[in-house]
């Protein structure tokens, strides 16, 4: 292989754009630059999903057509993933390494490794900004540590300089002579198949999305984010886990339009959740604080809860939107996870591993965390946050609209009684009865953590 110049290689990991790339700006600095990924069979034995893997691949062939336009392309490679990017810096005569730097736990134990193992290869490991808006630790409480409290985090994260959007590498060149690779089919990498409303991954898919959503509903999203029906929310949460949109521009651009605002807010909550699992990368399994709770175990209660069968109209429209789409109204994520962890007192974590196999915007830190905040064991750990089923259904899907489009059961059940149907018309029409009563399991799940704290 010819090595003339030099040649930086930039590891694409969960950034998969051509825009606003701290990395791929710097690496884009030497003769010659390799856009590498790694399929990484750690992550994919641990933590692959259907949904995730095929919107991955989505975005993977959308970066792969729009580094060949610039006189490069993507390098695709699989196995240990320190040692496929290291394979690579020796094959090209790379003297340095760029990528964004994570905040989970396996990112930042993988990157130490490949640090040293560079270090020992005479090449240099360099982290960028491109996860969040602003980075993890750019920000600290007068205490120092991480911030436990989000108000007092986004009064800071909002007066912190932002770093300038950055613009699009236009001429890249690869080494001569480097088999691209090719990337892999979705049956060689996961098994079973995408839920079938998936939406399509990539940065071009992700922009014409916001750009229409931002001209339509930006102004009102204050308003209608709750909307269950109206379905008014911006749905980017996988575009900015795959970082198929930059954060950063996301913020820029809007946070002075008209809603722009509160919508930013909401991206501020993201960076919040990812300082605290930067800081605590334990708190992806176990309790952020702990209130020693003793879960029930209950696998018929949790199967139901999974498959949309709760007798709650609410419950289960959430629940089987998430399995047709691999997504969910953030709204119904909170009433969800409310049922499943104070009506039924199941443990937070099967509800967020259940989430997790299906969702596209499967994200560590926002969905372990938020899962947190609901269930009382997070940052924000007030156990009398209790979502009622039925008030929710009728105070955010007041027509019933949300209802009948993901229970088809329900489908000519006006409102009210939607919301509630009666023992009749559940037998009617297929639908089963209510597996607790919500008063009832309440009091139960208050009279759990009475004992506890006794």
């Amino acid at each position: 292989m010819e090595r003339t110049g030099t040649t930086s290689v930039v590891v694409f990991t969960r950034d998969l754009r051509m825009r606003d790339h701290p990395a791929l700006v710097a690496a884009a600095q030497a003769d010659h630059v390799v856009p590498l990924f790694v399929f990484d069979d750690t992550v994919l034995a641990a933590h692959g999903s259907a949904n995730r893997t095929a919107v991955l691949l989505d975005c993977l062939a959308d970066l792969r057509d729009q580094l060949q336009r610039t006189g490069a392309g993507l390098v695709v490679r699989r196995g240990r993933w320190a040692d496929e990017v290291l394979e690579v810096v020796r094959t090209t005569g790379a003297t340095q390494v760029h990528l964004s730097a994570d905040v989970s736990g396996l990112a930042q134990r993988r990157d130490a490794s490949l640090e040293k193992e560079l270090r020992a290869h005479g090449a240099e490991l360099l982290r960028h900004q491109g996860i969040t808006v602003v980075p993890p630790g750019a920000t600290a409480p007068g205490s120092g540590g991480d911030w436990k409290v989000f108000t007092p985090f986004y009064r800071r994260w909002i007066e912190h300089p932002w770093r300038p959007v950055l613009g699009t590498p236009s001429d890249l060149a690869l080494p001569d002579g480097l088999d691209p690779g090719a990337l892999p089919p979705l049956g060689d990498l996961v098994e079973g198949a995408p839920s079938p409303g998936l939406a399509r991954g990539g940065e071009s898919a992700a922009l014409d999305r916001l750009r229409t959503w931002a001209a339509d509903h930006l102004h009102e999203y204050e308003d209608r984010h709750d909307d269950l029906a109206g379905d008014a929310t911006s749905r980017i949460a996988a575009d900015l886990h795959f970082g198929s949109l930059s954060p950063l521009e996301v913020a820029a651009r809007l946070r002075d339009r008209p809603g722009g605002g509160p919508f930013v807010r909401q991206l501020c909550w993201r960076d919040f959740y990812h300082q605290a699992l930067a800081g605590r990368p334990d708190t992806a399994h176990q309790d952020y604080r702990s209130r020693n709770d003793h879960w029930r175990e209950d696998p018929e209660d949790l199967a139901a809860w999974q498959d949309g069968r709760t007798g709650f109209p609410i419950v289960d429209a959430g629940m089987r939107q998430l399995a047709v789409e691999g997504f969910m109204h953030n709204r119904a994520r909170m009433v969800v996870a409310s049922f499943l962890t104070k009506d039924l007192y199941l443990d937070w974590r099967a509800g967020a591993a259940h989430f997790m196999s299906l969702l596209a915007d499967g994200d560590l830190a926002n969905n372990q965390l938020n899962w947190q905040w609901t269930a009382g064991t997070g940052t924000d750990s007030n156990p009398n946050r209790i979502f009622n089923p039925t008030v929710q259904s009728t105070r955010f899907d007041p027509t019933g609209d949300y209802i009948r489009r993901y229970v088809p059961e329900l489908a000519d059940v006006p409102a009210p009684e939607i919301h509630e149907p009666s023992p009749a018309t559940r037998s009617r029409v297929g639908y089963p009865p209510p597996m607790v009563d919500h008063r009832e399991a309440i009091e139960a799940y208050r009279a759990q953590l009475a004992a506890q704290r006794a």
